[in-house]
């Protein structure tokens, strides 16, 4: 079974900002997809946008989980262990970001 450690760094945030990825709304560029630490909520572009300011959000600050902030996604990502979270059966309906995910 898989194992990842910094389960433990997943809060329950609020997304900021809500519009869309936070350094590109700044700099007027586009994005793909947006993902939500949870560690502090900020929102950052997916590896698939040209900026990629998720991964440079965890590179920078060191915030490992990451939830995809795209509609109708209920996943996260630990960028350090490259390990994806999946909604976890007993916390389905849950809003406590730690109570949802399992490997």
């Amino acid at each position: 079974m898989n194992h990842c450690e910094h389960i433990a760094a997943i809060h329950d945030v609020e997304p900021t900002p809500q519009e869309g990825c936070a350094e590109c709304l700044a700099m007027g560029s586009r994005w793909v997809h947006l993902r939500t630490c949870l560690t502090c909520g900020h929102v950052g572009c997916c590896d698939s946008s040209p900026n990629r300011h998720a991964s440079h959000h965890y590179a920078s600050e060191g915030h490992p989980v990451a939830e995809s902030f795209e509609p109708g996604e209920d996943w996260a990502w630990c960028y350090a262990d490259e390990q994806l979270f999946e909604p976890s059966p007993s916390g389905k309906g849950e809003r406590s970001h730690a109570a949802r995910f399992h490997l």
